[in-house]
């Protein structure tokens, strides 16, 4: 199982640097697990970065995929513990709800697959395994 946040998941359907890598770790570990507002993120990167001629079938694409995916919910619990996350680390607050997205699987074999350098670097001082960034 492996924790896939927006900046790779964004890689399948938007030719992007990094889109090969991001293919292979994905390909690699097909149980993936998100938060809930990956969908807005993902979503809102497919309207910007995709011509329009092509947007339904990236859209299709990314909504064949969601319907697979373990969505750990955006619910008070996962607030509570990313507002947690952002005052000890610092972290930005969408950073912060993927790590505390993460943080709720119970999974100590779970890896994070992420482009977003900056959270990465934090999710690596929690004792967390990233791969991508």
């Amino acid at each position: 199982m492996q924790y896939v946040d927006s900046s790779a998941l964004a890689k399948r359907y938007v030719r992007e640097p990094d889109t090969v890598q991001a293919t292979t770790l994905l390909d690699a570990d097909p149980d993936w697990v998100t938060s809930a507002i990956t969908e807005v993120e993902v979503r809102r990167v497919l309207a910007r970065r995709t011509p329009p001629e092509h947007l339904g079938t990236a859209r299709a694409a990314f909504l064949r995929d969601w319907e697979r995916m373990a969505i750990v919910a955006a619910d008070a619990t996962t607030m509570g513990l990313a507002a947690s996350l952002a005052e000890a680390t610092g972290a930005r607050s969408l950073d912060a709800v993927h790590l505390a997205s993460a943080g709720r699987i119970s999974s100590r074999s779970m890896r994070i697959v992420t482009f977003d350098v900056r959270m990465a670097a934090i999710a690596r001082t929690l004792g967390l395994t990233v791969v991508g960034a």
